[in-house]
């Protein structure tokens, strides 16, 4: 009994000690999935477990908490810097403010009183500018000498054969004295307006034009709506232009009153006028303005409406008496279309509300007294200063 007792302890230790060394592997076979969709699984859970164990390869070192951090692999772009505000109310988009800063161009003519010639070398310090009363100050100045862009505009009606012929005589004195580089239309007028041609530099052309005036049809002259026509059709044209009217002055029978012409005459820009009055004592044996149809009354009221447009405009105005007179008003028209002093100022008063603005232009000398010329012979030398008297101001668009 003794001796199977002291075996006992013996056996239990060295089974114990199996049992140590067995059982962990007996328990993870019994943790191990029987089913084979189990065991796909196990590979998906390595899969996922894969990246945590190059984290820190991929992000650097400590977590990204190190000196230098790595970018991870696919990591998504930094977000952009925010849009700056917009001032301006929701839906309304950007715009720009245009000013307009106006500014008026007046041409001048200085020209000797008895020879109508031009007065050249005047200098800035000469003129002074008044609009509505009040000086206005230059800022551009220049004499200028370029070719003309004009309408010869006559009157060709069967009232009188003195008016064609100093019609002829006229139209023919205007183109002797035309330059290779102008550009004149002509045009009729009687009960209508006709264009004979359009705007050329073939000075043949236009001769041609002249010469085709035979046998008029009609014994109406509707002044005021040729002119009125003519303005409309060269305020589309840029630049300076010129009306060289032809005409015994009256109107018989026009839809255009007087007051509306010059209402026109004021709104169009850039363009004056040369009035030559027909039908003057002297020519083709007298009588002129009062023989035939016209009396005294309506000769002085035609006179004083083709001074009305010439003067309003800063144009001349010219009632020959003799043929032999023709050439030398047209060299003066020459002189004064030709050569002119263009003077720039922005007005003081900036205001658009369409109203017409009064110009006056003078000459003075450096103390700002009237100007005193003297011409060869050391006389005192009287001059015109050629200018338009207005212009009306932008309306403003509401």
């Amino acid at each position: 009994m003794r001796k199977s007792h002291l075996r006992l302890p013996a056996i239990t230790a060295t089974a114990l000690l199996l049992l140590q060394t067995l059982l962990p592997a007996r328990w993870s076979w019994a943790q191990q999935p029987s089913s084979p969709s189990s065991q796909q699984t196990q590979p998906q859970q390595q899969q996922t477990q894969q990246p945590d164990q190059t984290a820190p390869e991929a992000g650097g070192p400590g977590n990204d908490n190190g000196p230098i951090a790595i970018p991870k692999k696919g990591a998504p772009p930094p977000p952009p810097p925010p849009e700056p505000t917009v001032k301006n109310p929701p839906g309304l988009n950007n715009y720009s403010l245009r000013v307009d800063v106006p500014v008026v161009d007046v041409d001048v003519g200085v020209m000797a009183d008895k020879t109508h010639q031009f007065i050249p070398n005047l200098k800035e310090d000469n003129f002074r500018v008044f609009e509505d009363g009040v000086p206005q100050d230059i800022v551009a100045f220049r004499q200028v000498k370029a070719p003309i862009t004009a309408v010869l505009l006559v009157e060709f009606a069967s009232n009188s054969w003195n008016f064609i012929f100093d019609m002829w005589n006229s139209a023919y004195a205007f183109t002797q004295q035309l330059r290779p580089d102008d550009y004149v239309a002509v045009v009729t007028y009687d009960m209508h307006t006709t264009i004979l041609t359009d705007f050329t530099h073939n000075k043949m052309m236009i001769q041609q034009a002249v010469q085709s005036l035979q046998m008029p049809t009609w014994n109406e002259t509707n002044l005021f709506d040729a002119l009125y026509e003519t303005l409309d059709r060269l305020s589309r044209i840029d630049g300076r232009k010129y009306i060289i009217l032809i005409s015994s002055g009256r109107d018989t029978f026009s839809k255009i009153t007087l007051d509306k012409c010059l209402q026109k005459i004021k709104e169009t820009p850039n363009v004056t006028i040369f009035s030559i009055a027909t039908g003057g004592a002297g020519i083709m044996g007298g009588g002129g303005f009062a023989s035939g149809r016209m009396n005294s009354i309506t000769m002085l009221q035609a006179q004083n409406q083709l001074q009305s447009f010439a003067r309003m405009t800063g144009g001349m105005y010219f009632e020959p008496r003799f043929t032999a007179e023709l050439p030398d008003d047209f060299a003066a028209i020459n002189e004064s279309i030709r050569n002119q002093y263009q003077i720039t100022y922005k007005p003081s008063n900036i205001k658009m509300d369409g109203t017409y603005r009064r110009i006056r232009v003078e000459l003075v000398d450096q103390e700002g007294h009237p100007l005193r010329m003297q011409d060869e012979k050391k006389k005192r030398l009287k001059y015109d200063i050629i200018a338009r008297d207005g212009y009306k101001a932008k309306q403003q668009v509401e």
